[in-house]
């Protein structure tokens, strides 16, 4: 009897091992290892944009100037082009002072304009931020609004190497859009000399641009000219300076 009893002891002993060792295995299966989760996505670096400030300054006695357009393009893009057709952007700027033509071309990345009328000796600064990636050239327009078709500005000059705080001056010349005829007629400019009509599609004229030669006026004997000597002109005509500020 005594022997009987001593063999069950171990074996109740290995019994009571092996549940304990399959009720260890069971809470493994129940509760597995957390899944690695993947680490979340750097987020993505802010756009960095180019800020320029482009101020004109109008040098005329008495040729006011059409709101400023600030136009960032590409370096292979041209406002115009002396000896060649101007754009019908272009006309309509030099007839009427309006940029609204080139708001739609897809040459042009960004478009600013001024504020207002830039009166003689005054002047006035456009801010145009550019991303980095479009950052290349800048183009400046503006009319003298006391003729048919004259403008003035700054033809692709590239800012790609302006740092901050670096800025730039030149002075600009009058150019002829070669879109309407220098008549000095009543009802043909739209400045306060006259207040007459802006763009008209018709082209009577060359159809190239050139450099403006000036204004003949009433007082130079051109009698049905509705200007007078204080609207005559010599280039340059405005000066233009460009600072980076950012």
């Amino acid at each position: 009897m005594m022997l009987t009893n001593i063999t069950r002891r171990p074996m109740r002993v290995i019994m009571l091992a092996a549940a304990i060792a399959s009720l260890s295995a069971c809470s493994d299966n129940d509760n597995p290892a957390p899944t690695p989760q993947p680490a979340p996505a750097p987020a993505p670096a802010p756009a960095v944009e180019y800020s320029f400030a482009v101020t004109v300054t109008n040098l005329t006695a008495n040729q006011p100037l059409s709101p400023v357009a600030v136009l960032a393009t590409s370096s292979d893009y041209k406002a115009w082009q002396t000896g060649s057709m101007a754009s019908t952007a272009l006309e309509t700027l030099a007839e009427s002072g309006s940029s609204a033509g080139y708001e739609a071309m897809e040459a042009i990345n960004q478009l600013v304009n001024g504020t207002g009328v830039i009166m003689p000796g005054m002047s006035e600064t456009v801010m145009i931020n550019v991303p980095e990636a479009d950052v290349d050239s800048l183009s400046v327009l503006t009319m003298l609004v006391n003729t048919n078709d004259a403008f003035t500005g700054l033809n692709s000059y590239s800012v790609k190497a302006l740092m901050v705080d670096d800025s730039v001056r030149m002075t600009a010349n009058a150019y002829d859009a070669g879109t309407e005829a220098n008549s000095e007629f009543k009802g043909t400019i739209p400045g306060p000399a006259d207040g007459g009509e802006g763009f008209n599609a018709e082209r009577d004229d060359v159809d190239f641009v050139y450099i403006h030669p000036g204004v003949i006026t009433a007082d130079d004997g051109l009698a049905d000219s509705v200007l007078n000597s204080s609207h005559r002109f010599d280039n340059p005509v405005v000066s233009i300076s460009i600072s980076r500020t950012e």
